[in-house]
């Protein structure tokens, strides 16, 4: 059963007895069902709560938001209903950094604020590079295709592009021109995973995360590509989280 507890937040298994919520922020072009199977796994002491950015699935007649300030300035208010219980963020790629700002913002109002933030295959904000494919749709789509976590028979079909692409060069240009401002804005544990064939982004990009806190930073490898959390990845990446969440200090 599918919960909607706004516009931008789905839980497809509401767990309201679950001792956290996990906040989910997809990657460029993503959409909320990309975590799908991934929340479907996670404990029942987990509840798995998914962003759905506009311009994509049942948000597709939703403009998407421009800049970084845009989107996380949005969010940060769209996440109030979860006020409650503890609440940790996972963002992968481009949702790492959204994770990331949303996170900066409930920090400086000084109310409620994730308890531990884990920012996945993406360079921290010292080591984060501009770039123009948005500029360009056939250079746009090769990336897409050649970074996986999409089904290559649908990537090749013409009528899948003509869908998906206006919401990737929305994101690719929001990320590509989004510029972090550098600082310690955080008190809480921060984890950065990678994995071991990513071709976007190696140890020394995660490792750019460590100044984002005064709290615990912590590393975690995992063994594929970009999408490394996607089929048989899946379970590794579930157990972790599994065991991670259950320690005193969630």
């Amino acid at each position: 059963m599918t919960v909607v507890l706004n516009s931008w937040l789905r839980t497809f298994w509401p767990r309201p007895d679950a001792a956290l919520s996990m906040v989910f922020f997809p990657h460029a072009g993503g959409s909320a069902g990309f975590y799908r199977p991934l929340a479907q796994e996670l404990p029942e002491h987990v509840e798995p709560v998914i962003v759905q950015y506009p311009g994509r699935a049942d948000r597709a007649q939703d403009t998407p938001c421009r800049t970084m300030d845009e989107l996380a300035d949005t969010l940060a208010e769209a996440l109030v209903p979860l006020d409650g219980k503890p609440v940790w963020f996972f963002g992968h790629s481009m949702g790492a950094s959204v994770a990331h700002e949303v996170a900066r913002r409930l920090a400086a109002r000084g109310g409620p604020r994730p308890r531990h933030l884990i920012v996945s295959s993406r360079p921290g904000p010292a080591r984060q590079r501009p770039g123009d494919k948005h500029l360009d749709d056939d250079r746009l789509w090769s990336d897409v295709c050649a970074l996986g976590g999409t089904d290559s028979r649908l990537l090749a079909m013409p009528e899948i592009r003509a869908i998906a692409l206006p919401a990737i060069r929305a994101d690719y240009r929001l990320i590509e021109t989004y510029r972090p401002v550098p600082g310690t804005d955080l008190d809480i544990p921060v984890t950065a995973c990678f994995s071991d064939g990513d071709p976007e982004v190696d140890r020394e990009d995660m490792e750019a995360w460590r100044p984002v806190t005064t709290g615990p930073f912590a590393m975690e490898r995992f063994c594929g590509g970009h999408f490394y959390l996607c089929d048989s990845g899946r379970r590794p990446v579930v157990d972790w989280l599994a065991g991670l969440t259950r320690e005193p200090s969630v």
